[in-house]
């Protein structure tokens, strides 16, 4: 199951009105059977929320999330805590799985930049490239921040490559040894 999937249960009636959810009457959601449970899609403060239930709860019944300790708590967390704010009507902020502007602009440098190293372009070309910059001298070229730079990033996307491949390999071996 997705992270950003909520695990959902019936937790009871003595809850305040705004954590109950009725499940059957969702104003624009969707609720689906399916043979491992339930399956709903909660449209709450401008964004849609996915939920997964065992058993549907009667209605009135308030919703608890379940949080399983393992390597995706995180995004779980930061899912259920949207949902969370959703009920209550407040701000949601930024979706689970968004990266912040500066850190996804670094990595998108980085693919670019690995890209041009491998079609075999030097590091100077791939700064102009990448920062449009206008000719550096030869002799500034040594000491220019932007060479410093650009070999950081090359080297970045070269992780990069490296680590999703090694998570590529082992995704397919666990699912052959199945």
């Amino acid at each position: 199951m997705l992270p950003t999937v909520l695990a959902v249960r019936a937790a009871g009636r003595n809850t305040p009105k705004i954590y109950q959810l009725d499940l059957n009457n969702l104003p624009g959601g969707e609720l689906r059977r399916a043979p491992d449970g339930w399956h709903a899609i909660v449209p709450l403060g401008g964004t849609k929320h996915r939920l997964w239930l065992r058993e549907l709860p009667r209605s009135g019944y308030a919703v608890a999330v379940d949080l399983p300790l393992d390597a995706d708590f995180e995004l779980r967390l930061r899912a259920a805590r949207r949902f969370w704010l959703a009920l209550q009507r407040r701000a949601l902020g930024d979706a689970p799985l968004a990266l912040p502007a500066l850190k996804r602009r670094r990595l998108i440098l980085a693919l670019r930049a690995v890209d041009g190293w491998q079609q075999g372009n030097s590091y100077r070309q791939i700064a102009q490239g990448l920062f449009r910059s206008h000719r550096i001298a030869e002799r500034a070229w040594k000491t220019d921040d932007l060479r410093s730079r650009t070999i950081r990033l090359v080297k970045l996307g070269q992780r990069l490559m490296r680590l999703r491949l090694r998570a590529l390999l082992a995704k397919r071996r666990g699912m052959d040894d199945k």
